[in-house]
This record gives C-alpha cells, sequence and structure tokens, in this order.
C-alpha cells in the first residue's frame, strides 16, 4: 500500500478521492512526535502551533469524505496521517496500535451511524486522556457540541465539515487540541448566541462587545487571540471577560477550557 506524501498544498478547495483502503497505513517515514512531549510541554512558538509532527488517525465511514480529509491532512507541513479508518472498531483498534496525538472522527460511523465519533470520544478520557479528538459534524447542531464536552472541553475540538475544506482551520483545530485547549465551530456558536437572544432577553444585558467576546470564548480562543482578533489589548479582554462572568454569575473561570464549557453551557441554557 503506497505511502502518501505529505508536501504543503498551496490551496485546498475541494475534497477530492485519492485512494481506496478501507483502513489505511499511512506515513510511516515520518519522524514519531516525543510522546513524552504531550500537551504544554511541547515546545510551542506562536499560540497554537507544534514544533513536532502531529500524529493524526482519521475515522470517517464515507468514502469521498475520507479520502477527501486525507487530502487536506496531507496538506498541512506538521501533520502525519498515519491511519484512515472506516467504523468504530478500526479507530478504536488503530488508537491502540498508533498511539496516535489526536483522532480526527466522524460523528456518524457503523456500527449504528449515531453517535459513535462524540462516544469514542468520551471513552477515550478514560482509556487514553492524553489523546485529542477533533469531531466532524454534517450539520450545526449544539447538542452534539454539548455531548463532547460534557465530560470536559479539554483537547476537544468540533467542526462542522464543510470547514475541513479550509487547510488551516483544520490545521489550527490539531493544534489547538494538541496543546490541551479547546475549538468549537464559530457557525455553532454563532447559532448557540442567536438561539439565546430569543429565549433570554437577559442577554441584553451584556454589551454588542460582550456577546462578541463571549462567542469567542465559547469558540475555544485565549485572551492573546481575542485581544489580536479585536486589535485591544489583553488587560482591556481580561476587564469584559471578567464583566461577561459576573453579569451571567458564571463564576471563576480563568482556564481557558473551563470558560468554554461555561460559555456553552451558558449558550445552551443548561446548568453546569
Amino acid at each position: 500500500m503506497r505511502a502518501m506524501s505529505l508536501r504543503r498544498s498551496r490551496s485546498v478547495t475541494s475534497l477530492l478521492p485519492i485512494s481506496s483502503p478501507s483502513t489505511a497505513r499511512l506515513g510511516r517515514n515520518r519522524p514519531r512526535a516525543d510522546w513524552s512531549a504531550r500537551g504544554s510541554s511541547r515546545n510551542l512558538g506562536r499560540e497554537g502551533a507544534c514544533s513536532t509532527v502531529i500524529r493524526v488517525v482519521l475515522g470517517d465511514d464515507s468514502f469521498l469524505a475520507r479520502e477527501g480529509i486525507a487530502r487536506v491532512l496531507e496538506s498541512v507541513e506538521d501533520v502525519e496521517l498515519v491511519e484512515a479508518c472506516v467504523d468504530l472498531d478500526d479507530l478504536r483498534a488503530a488508537v491502540e496500535r498508533d498511539k496516535p496525538d489526536v483522532v480526527v472522527t466522524d460523528i456518524r460511523m457503523p456500527p449504528t451511524n449515531t453517535d459513535e465519533g462524540i462516544r469514542f470520544a468520551r471513552e477515550l478520557r478514560s482509556t487514553h486522556p492524553e489523546v485529542g479528538v477533533v469531531v466532524l459534524s454534517q450539520h450545526a447542531d449544539p447538542s452534539y457540541a454539548m455531548a463532547l464536552f460534557a465530560d470536559g472541553s479539554e483537547r476537544r475540538g468540533y467542526l462542522l465539515k464543510e470547514r475541513v475544506k479550509d487547510q488551516e482551520e483544520l490545521a489550527r483545530a490539531l493544534r489547538e487540541v494538541v496543546a490541551g485547549r479547546s475549538l468549537v465551530d464559530p457557525r455553532i456558536v454563532d447559532r448557540l448566541v442567536s438561539a439565546r437572544l430569543d429565549k433570554d432577553p437577559g442577554l441584553d444585558r451584556l454589551t454588542p462587545r460582550e456577546r462578541q467576546i463571549l462567542a469567542m470564548i465559547a469558540e475555544g480562543r485565549s485572551n492573546n487571540a481575542i485581544a489580536d482578533t479585536l486589535m485591544v489589548t489583553k488587560r482591556a479582554v481580561e476587564r469584559h471577560i471578567n464583566g461577561i462572568f459576573l453579569k451571567l454569575d458564571l463564576g471563576e473561570a480563568s482556564d481557558v477550557n473551563r470558560r468554554v464549557k461555561a460559555a456553552l453551557l451558558y449558550l445552551t441554557g443548561e446548568e453546569g
């Protein structure tokens, strides 16, 4: 079975099939990441960027989606796709065998085609807590995001499949979860904010800027990232966040992952 090249592609605009393995072993000639240097002990240069190769196992039962996602993963310079799987059993075995840094998985896979990806992510909390998971979904359903983060948001990401066509978006998700952080697709957050505004006029207690920052918190952005996006100081962001959590009675949430979960719980109208 041929090894897939990992050369960087300048533009990935579509998901195209590249080969047809049911379970493909890939990229064996690439250097392995240091297993003793996971998470925060990795050498992180710019925020979210890893200096070592991120080893990925992919799970998706759709041939076109699986091979298209593999093509995008191949184009990311610091990513090694080591195996592509078609069902939950294959995915579970691949994690045991290959010990990846991150699992990228569809929500629905055989044998039941319901929520295998979410359930496997929760299973890994106990069996392989060091492994990050990026779950991909066809639908902007906030309930899936909440289920994914029910046992904690660290090392977890939730993206819409259509976003995978954006090489940088997928790469950012991988780097975030490897670094121990979390990430939620902005479109999911937009839906949560809109739905919450309809149900809870109390959200009007927040200023437009505070609502904007709340959405960024739910996406998993750090204070530095928020400050860079809004072109304000980190201290200004911290003041806004303190005001947001005070107004929403969300308590202390200085840790990025707890902030994400608190924001999502609020936006879905659930109690933490």
